[in-house]
């Protein structure tokens, strides 16, 4: 299993499952983070912890840990 937090910088990935449950799962895809949904990996901070994407047209940063639930192609 390949998550979000595994793509590399520079690198596009593909979202093929959201692992999670109530909120936290209503929260990712709130931030277009959906099924089917092609994500650009733009930056990583020095420590890991956010990540910078470009989903669907805009910039968005994701917490490692909240990209960990993230199952990606």
């Amino acid at each position: 299993m390949r998550t979000l937090r595994d793509v590399k910088i520079g690198e596009t990935a593909k979202i093929v499952r959201l692992n999670g449950e109530g909120a936290l799962k209503r929260r990712i895809m709130d931030m277009g983070l959906t099924r089917g949904t092609e994500v650009y990996v733009r930056k990583v901070a020095p420590l890991g912890d956010p990540m910078e994407l470009t989903v669907r047209g805009y910039e968005l940063s994701v917490r490692k840990g909240d990209a960990e639930l993230i199952e990606v192609e």
